[in-house]
This record gives C-alpha cells, structure tokens and sequence, in this order.
C-alpha cells in the first residue's frame, strides 16, 4: 500500500474536536469537514434529526 493511500498516520490527539450540538459528545475534525469546520454542530445526521425545533 502507498503512502498516500494509507490514510492518516499523525497524532489524531492534536486535532481539534468540539462537543455536538444534539448529542453533547466530542467530534473530531474530519478532512471532510476542513473547509466548513467552523459550521460543523451535529456529529451524525441522526443528531441533526433529533435537534430542538426552531420557534
């Protein structure tokens, strides 16, 4: 296997993470989520279905 197809091999503990909004446990940052972390609040979509309706 190459090296970049390994995936990360760094100190997932220096990443930063922040508590959900819906369920209140950590979530790490994801590359999928680099150019929108500061958006990130649910950790599943499940979480996001389950959120407290606006009104």
């Amino acid at each position: 296997m190459s090296r970049e197809r390994s995936g990360f091999r760094g100190n997932k503990a220096a990443l930063p993470s922040k508590p959900c909004a819906g369920c209140g446990l950590a979530m790490t940052w994801r590359r999928r989520w680099a150019s929108n972390w500061a958006e990130v609040k649910y950790c599943s979509d499940a979480c996001r279905r389950k959120r407290a309706p606006r009104g």
